[in-house]
């Protein structure tokens, strides 16, 4: 663990300089821990005694992670957008990952690789992969290619999704709705939702926090699809269908819902939920083989382009059928 947090205090500090030195931060720390701990594995494999630390840091302090991250989205959120947003929005992320992972699998990936990058895409890009990979048991390589490609994405949308918006003429609101579902981090959508001003920034905000909302129903699907098949016959364990994770994650959506968290609470929580995702990703890094994902970076990168494309069509196509 102490490995973990060596790698996650030197991607801190590289995202720091790069605040320094360019202005803002182009490559989130998130990405730069999976690729400073690979580049460490790289050079050196961890031996036996950082094993049993570095699986704790991939994947307890990553569900931590997850359950902190339900205190961003409150009951308030869903009502300020109204019924029928809210229920184009949970529609557009599973027809989204239907899409996503259809096109993945066509090109060659396999079935958690295509299912690390449909979830990115159509929830909440690394968040979304890092949350769905112990669920379906994907590996450091599959959810360090994932999220290498994704993260690239993902400061291409905000680069290019404004221009897209003055192409078709878009309102505040409208333009707003589309960054919020289709970039991928809250603080991308922010700087997408800047050239259309405050409405597209409150609007975007909120209906990426939305699409956050959909991480728990999503990965109590994956955990029913991927249960341990060598259990007996007959029902699965409770534990199996529903995830403690998940639990704790909507737990924290009602207690923001009924506000019995302090507003205070709420800016050290958030920081505590990055941090422990940036030091699970630091130790995915450390598991994660280079050479493999070399070796899938084209399909990876193809799958990851067009289920953008195809996030962002879809997209544009719930805004004209809500006539907003």
């Amino acid at each position: 663990m102490l490995l973990c947090l060596a790698v996650t205090l030197a991607a801190v500090c590289l995202a720091s300089l790069e605040q320094y030195l360019a202005g803002d931060v182009w490559i989130e720390t998130l990405v730069l821990a999976i690729l400073l701990g690979a580049g460490v594995r790289a050079v050196w494999t961890p031996g036996p005694r950082f094993i049993p630390g570095i699986a704790f840091s991939a994947r307890t302090l990553l569900e931590i992670a997850v359950v902190l991250l339900g205190a961003s989205v409150s009951a308030a959120t869903l009502s300020s957008l109204g019924v029928a947003l809210v229920f184009g929005i949970f529609a557009l992320v599973a027809l989204t990952i239907i899409v996503g992972f259809a096109i993945g699998r066509l090109l060659g990936l396999n079935t958690r690789m295509a299912l690390l990058i449909a979830c990115g895409n159509a929830i909440c890009g690394n968040s979304a992969i890092a949350a769905v990979a112990p669920v379906i048991d994907a590996d450091g390589e599959e959810v360090a290619t994932s999220i290498a490609f994704t993260a690239v994405l993902g400061v291409v949308v905000v680069l290019l999704l404004p221009l897209l918006g003055a192409a078709l003429s878009m309102t505040d609101m409208q333009y707003g709705v589309l960054a919020g579902l289709s970039v991928y981090a809250v603080p991308q959508v922010l700087a997408a939702a800047v050239p259309f001003g405050l409405t597209a920034i409150q609007t975007g905000t909120v209906v990426k926090l939305v699409r956050v909302l959909m991480l728990g129903p999503v990965i109590m699907a994956l955990s029913l699809l991927f249960r341990d098949r060598t259990r007996p016959a007959g029902r699965p364990g409770l534990h199996r269908l529903l995830p403690w994770f998940i639990v704790g994650f909507v737990l924290m959506i009602g207690l923001r819902s009924l506000n019995l968290i302090p507003q205070t609470f709420l800016l050290p929580i958030a920081a505590a939920s990055s941090l422990l995702t940036v030091i699970s990703m630091a130790a995915l890094g450390l598991q994660t083989d280079i050479r493999a994902v070399a070796r899938a970076g084209g399909r990876a990168a193809a799958t990851v382009t067009l289920s953008l494309a195809a996030l962002i069509l879809l997209g544009v196509m719930l805004i004209w059928l809500l006539n907003l």
